[in-house]
Parts: structure tokens; C-alpha cells; sequence
């Protein structure tokens, strides 16, 4: 009967194949690299321009496909390229917030590919206020005065009746 001792060089030897072969297939295949992974918005107001982008750019050897871009909220719509993105070329996913919605904003969008970074999570932050009133123009303190040709205020006069 053979001990583990016998069997340890060949466990060794298939452990360090499955590594090599994991290392040859990353080194032949697509990675995304974004410029950012986070938009903050800051303060903006209720239904102001809630679009925003992600430049990205394919880093590895092989063209990057991106198979599904996905919000964890339908108030958040990402748009995305369908078509593969050459090594060393770059593109961009879109996303539009719906401004509609009130208080802090705090989404993420999954991006997931053939890349060998795996799936990416982009996120996007900030508050969405009440837009202030328009403030009117002050009121005239007495509604009897009004201007005259000459541009002065004067007390408005009525004919006396008979």
C-alpha cells in the first residue's frame, strides 16, 4: 500500500499545472480599466440632467465583450456598446439618473464581461434637492401710488363723484 508520501509529487505537479494554465489564459484575454468607478453628483436639483458616463478602455489581448450592464434600480438606466472593444481601444458606458427622485442618491451598475478582472461594480452618488422658488418681485408697499410721466411716485387720484 502506497503512502501519501508517494502521492504528494504528482498532487504538487497537477496543482502547479492549474496555476500555470490560469496564468497563460489571463495574460490571453480581455481586461477593463475604467477611468473612474465612482460619479458623484453632489448636490443637484429635482428633475435637472441626470446623465453621466464611464470611460473604459480594453487593457488585455483579446477583444472585451461586454454581455450585460445592469442597475441595482430602475431609477438608473446604463447604455452600453454591443459590439467588441479592440485591445487597446476604448468606449464608454452611459448612465442616466432619473433627477425626478428626492434625497440621496446611492446606485450601483454591474458590468459584466468576458474580462479576466471578472464583473465591475460603478457606482453613483450625491442628493437631489427641491429646485428654490423664483422669488417674485417685491410688492409696492401702497397700491395708491403709482409714477408719473416724469418717472416720480405720486398718490393716485380719483375724480370725485357728484
Amino acid at each position: 500500500m502506497k503512502t501519501l508520501k508517494h502521492y504528494l509529487p504528482l498532487i504538487a505537479l497537477a496543482v502547479a499545472c492549474v496555476f500555470y494554465g490560469n496564468a497563460l489564459q489571463a495574460q490571453d484575454s480581455a481586461r477593463i480599466v475604467f477611468d473612474k468607478t465612482v460619479h458623484d453628483y453632489g448636490t443637484i436639483y429635482q428633475n435637472d440632467n441626470g446623465g453621466c458616463e464611464f470611460h473604459f478602455t480594453n487593457t488585455g489581448k483579446v477583444p472585451l465583450i461586454l454581455t450585460n450592464v445592469y442597475s441595482s434600480c430602475g431609477c438608473t438606466v446604463p447604455s452600453w456598446p454591443k459590439e467588441p472593444i479592440m485591445p487597446g481601444k476604448s468606449n464608454v458606458i452611459k448612465v442616466n439618473y432619473q433627477t425626478s427622485r428626492l434625497g440621496a442618491i446611492n446606485k450601483t451598475i454591474t458590468v459584466e464581461s468576458n474580462a479576466s478582472n471578472g464583473s465591475v461594480r460603478l457606482s453613483i452618488t450625491g442628493n437631489v434637492l427641491v429646485r428654490p422658488a423664483k422669488t417674485l418681485p417685491e410688492k409696492e408697499d401702497n397700491p395708491m401710488k403709482v409714477k408719473n410721466e416724469e418717472g416720480e411716485t405720486v398718490q393716485k387720484t380719483y375724480p370725485k363723484p357728484y
